[in-house]
Order: structure tokens, then sequence, then C-alpha cells
């Protein structure tokens, strides 16, 4: 079973470990949080070109 006393000692090295962390920077996290919206649009407008495309094709050729 769980000890108090176990819980207490679990949560002393949780925040020791936090203290730990080498945390990003305002201005790392913008730039990364920019860089992942940038590819992630670029993405969404080749898939959505490429889905264009194909229902041109399928529909000049099959329908």
């Amino acid at each position: 079973m769980f000890s108090l006393q176990g819980l207490i000692t679990f949560l002393q090295e949780v925040r020791l470990e936090a203290r730990r962390v080498n945390w990003p920077t305002r201005k790392e996290v913008l730039q990364n949080s920019l860089l992942v919206i940038g590819i992630t649009l670029a993405t969404a407008l080749f898939l959505g070109g490429v889905d264009f495309l194909f229902v041109q094709v399928l529909e000049r050729f099959i329908f």
C-alpha cells in the first residue's frame, strides 16, 4: 500500500527534478511554436492541393 511518507518523498523528488529541467526561454518557445504552425500550414496546403488535383483527374477521366 501507499504510505504518507512515501508520497511526501515522491513529491519532494519531483520538485527537485523539476528544478533541474532546462526550461526553454520565451523566445525559444515562440520560435518553435511558429515553426510548428508554419510546417502544419504548409503540409495542409500541400495535401489540399494534391486532393484537389486527384478530384479533378477523377472527374475528368472517370465520371
